[in-house]
């Protein structure tokens, strides 16, 4: 769309000198000052926002770090932690049936999730202050369903939006998808680390470290493949906005409000729903029953991202398909009765 235009610009010829009427460019030394101030705020706030950034992140760091220099074998644990999540992500990745995204693009929307993610570790306490005099239950799952969901799947959605949405890269509807798992793959990473970290940080050294950090892994690694689900949700609605753009605002607010749901309901029933199936009998435990719970919710949730994933390549490849065989003309012949 051409950019709208003063009626005075519309009407006047080259010869009529239009600057301050109706049109502008820096001339004077006011004009060059104010542009310059105008980048040094623009760019100053962005670089200012990413330090910060980047030092609340290494200082949320800072601890498993530590934990590893002293005892470097608890790095297997950071790392096994997030496997789940990384299988899944690849299993999206592979299932797009475009072309390859590119590695940079992947690595980097990993890291900015990372770092995205200091930004919801802030809001979520500040949430958890402002709903603490409120009811247990009722603050609890106001927090969950108006701050940790929405938050959380913002920050990662972000995470696409600010480098890998805007590549030339990103030139089919899946590939948000694609993108949002890897977000979700890079916000469990840094959320593994600091909640097993946390946990450790207050035990001694010794096997009974290693068992707790057993355990804290193992729930960890459960917990991982939730955020790829719901981020390539997220991504797969963020997706059709590109392509969308007459619609591109209800695309995604539907895609963070239903991966916000899908998020904030795991996070309200997963502390009552294990209890609940282990009372049905003796026989399940707590641990069972937690385990068998956050994976039949897993694969409900991804079943809902597969059916949209499926669709989409089942109709990729009936509209290659149409469109080859569209495109074959058999060539003419001097044996053709309308050759000439």
């Amino acid at each position: 769309m051409a950019p709208q235009r003063d009626p005075v610009e519309r009407s006047a010829d080259d010869s009529v000198d239009l600057y301050d009427v109706s049109t502008w460019e820096p001339r004077s030394a006011v004009d060059r000052f104010a542009t310059l101030l105008y980048a040094g705020l623009n760019y100053g706030l962005r670089t200012l926002v990413l330090v910060a950034t980047v030092a609340i992140t290494l200082s949320l760091l800072a601890t498993p770090a530590v934990l590893v220099a002293d005892e470097p074998l608890l790095g297997v644990f950071f790392g096994l932690s997030v496997v789940p999540a990384l299988v899944l992500a690849a299993y999206i990745w592979y299932a797009d049936i475009t072309t390859s995204e590119p590695l940079k693009l992947l690595v980097a929307t990993f890291l900015l999730a990372i770092l995205f993610a200091t930004f919801a570790g802030i809001v979520n306490e500040i949430g958890r202050y402002l709903l603490s005099p409120l009811p247990a239950v009722i603050g609890t799952l106001l927090f969950f369903y108006l701050v940790v969901g929405p938050i959380e799947e913002g920050v990662k959605l972000l995470a696409v939006r600010v480098l890998a949405f805007r590549s030339k890269s990103f030139d089919a509807v899946i590939d948000g998808a694609v993108y949002g798992a890897v977000a979700g793959l890079g916000f469990a990473a840094i959320e593994n680390a600091i909640y097993i970290s946390g946990t450790l940080a207050e035990l001694d050294s010794g096997m009974g470290l290693f068992t707790a950090a057993t355990g804290i892994a193992t729930v960890r690694a459960l917990v991982g493949p939730g955020h790829v689900i719901y981020s390539a949700i997220a991504g797969y609605y963020l997706g059709l906005a590109k392509f969308n753009p007459e619609h591109a605002g209800p695309l995604v607010v539907k895609g963070l409000l239903v991966a916000s749901l899908f998020h904030a309901t795991y996070n309200a029933t997963v502390q009552v729903a294990p209890g609940l199936i282990a009372g049905f009998h003796p026989a399940i435990g707590p641990e069972i029953a937690f385990v068998g719970y956050v994976i039949l919710y897993d694969l409900v949730v991804g079943f809902y991202l597969y059916r949209k994933i499926s669709r989409y390549r089942r109709t990729y490849s009936d509209v290659r398909v149409t469109a080859d065989a569209d495109d074959i003309t058999p060539e003419r012949t001097e044996f053709d009765p309308s050759h000439r």
